[in-house]
C-alpha cells in the first residue's frame, strides 16, 4: 500500500495541498489496507504532501490496525484524548488540508476548529484519478468477484420459480452470495412483474406469477474488499408478453453494441449515447430512465459514471457496469448489467452468465 498513499503524496503536492486527513472508508482502504470500523471515535489517516503518515486510531482499536498489518506510525488515543487535536498538532503549518469526500459533518467541522487557520477541500480531487485506473491485482479481485456472483445468478433455477414470493427468493440469493465466496450481501433485488419497473426495488411479499419477467440485480464484498454487481433478468415459468420479449431483444442489442462499442478512448457519455440510440429509434427512450453504469472496486459505486455530461474518456484499467434497462410502470421492466474493464486494446466483460432471456420453473 506504500505506493498507493505516495502518489496520493505526489497528488497532493502537486494541488498545493498540505494534507489529507481521511477517515474510515474505501479511500482509506485504498490506501492503507485497513477497514476500520466506521466508530463514533475517530480514526483518520493523516497524509502531509511531504513527510511520514500517521494513522490516528482510538486505543481500543490498536489491535485491529495491527492486524491488517497497516504499516504506518500509529497514534492511539485515549478515552478523554481529544483526537482533534491530536490531529492538529501533526499539522500546525499546513495552511490547505483536504478531507475525505464522505467524511461526516461533525468531523469536518470540529477539524475546521482545529485547525482555523487552513483552507479546507475535498482528498476526492486527489484519490479519485488514484481509484479509478485499477491495478492488475485490483482487476484480477473484480474478475474474483465477478467469477462469484455468476455462480449465485447460475444457481438462479433453483430457487426463482412461480408460487415463491420475492422475499423467499431473496433470501436463498443472499444466502448463495456468501457461500460463493463474498463476506458481506451488499444488495439483492427481486422485481417481479410490475415490481421490476421500479429499477431500485428490493423484495417483497408478492408472489411470482407464471409468465412474469423478473430483474434479479446482486452484488456483494469480496474478502479483498472488491465488489461484485451483476444483473440478469428472467421469466418465471410460463410464456413473457409479446411485448415485453420485443422490447427485452432491443435492450440485448443495446447493451451488446455498449459493450462492442466501449474501449480506451471513447467518451463515458458516447457509450450512454450508444445504448440509448438503439432504445430511442425502437421507441423505448422514455422507459430508460437511468445511466448506462457506474464505476466499481471497493465501492459498488464510484467513478467512472456512464453517463450523459461525463466527458471523461475512458483509459486501461477502468472498471464500471454496462446496464441499459427499459422500465413500464405498472407492468414489467429489465436490465442486463455486466462488469466491464478497459485494457490497452479494448475491453474485458469480468460477467459470463448468458444475457439471453432465460424461462425457469
Amino acid at each position: 500500500m506504500t505506493s498507493r498513499w505516495t502518489r496520493a503524496q505526489v497528488a497532493a503536492a502537486e494541488q498545493g495541498v498540505d494534507a489529507l486527513i481521511i477517515t474510515p472508508g474505501a479511500d482509506l482502504r485504498y490506501l492503507t489496507g485497513y477497514e476500520a470500523k466506521p466508530l463514533e471515535r475517530l480514526t483518520a489517516l493523516v497524509l502531509p504532501s511531504s513527510g511520514d503518515p500517521l494513522l490516528v486510531v482510538p486505543e481500543l482499536e490498536v489491535a485491529a490496525a495491527v492486524a491488517a498489518n497497516v504499516d504506518i506510525e500509529l497514534a492511539a488515543w485515549g478515552e478523554t484524548d481529544d483526537p482533534f487535536a491530536l490531529v492538529a498538532s501533526r499539522l500546525a503549518d499546513a495552511s490547505r488540508i483536504a478531507l475525505d469526500d464522505h467524511m461526516w459533518a461533525e468531523r469536518v467541522l470540529a477539524l475546521q476548529a482545529a485547525l482555523p487557520a487552513a483552507t479546507v477541500s475535498l482528498a476526492g480531487d486527489i484519490v479519485r484519478p488514484l481509484r479509478v485506473r485499477k491495478d492488475a491485482d485490483e482487476i484480477d479481485a473484480l474478475r474474483e468477484a465477478a467469477q462469484a456472483i455468476d455462480r449465485v445468478h447460475a444457481r438462479m433455477g433453483d430457487w426463482l420459480r412461480p408460487g415463491r414470493t420475492e422475499r423467499a427468493v431473496g433470501a436463498d440469493i443472499a444466502r448463495a452470495i456468501v457461500d460463493e465466496g463474498h463476506v458481506r450481501v451488499d444488495f439483492v433485488i427481486v422485481g417481479s412483474g410490475p415490481n421490476g419497473a421500479s429499477p431500485h426495488h428490493e423484495v417483497s411479499d408478492r408472489v411470482i406469477e407464471p409468465g412474469d419477467p423478473v430483474v434479479v440485480d446482486i452484488g456483494g464484498t469480496m474478502p479483498s474488499g472488491y465488489c461484485s454487481d451483476s444483473t440478469r433478468t428472467y421469466v418465471a415459468g410460463g410464456e413473457a408478453p409479446e411485448a415485453f420479449v420485443a422490447a427485452y431483444d432491443v435492450l440485448l442489442a443495446a447493451q451488446t453494441a455498449q459493450r462492442e462499442y466501449a474501449r480506451p478512448g471513447v467518451t463515458a457519455e458516447s457509450v450512454d449515447e450508444v445504448g440509448r440510440q438503439i432504445l430511442r429509434e425502437a421507441g423505448y427512450a422514455d422507459l430508460f430512465i437511468h445511466r448506462t453504469g457506474h464505476g466499481i472496486g471497493l465501492e459498488t459505486h464510484e467513478d467512472p459514471y456512464i453517463v450523459d455530461g461525463n466527458a471523461q474518456e475512458l483509459e486501461p484499467g477502468m472498471a464500471f457496469s454496462v446496464e441499459p434497462g427499459f422500465y413500464l410502470p405498472g407492468q414489467y421492466g429489465a436490465r442486463i448489467e455486466d462488469i466491464v474493464v478497459t485494457t490497452p486494446s479494448g475491453l474485458e466483460v469480468l460477467n459470463a452468465t448468458p444475457r439471453d432471456l432465460v424461462t425457469l420453473g
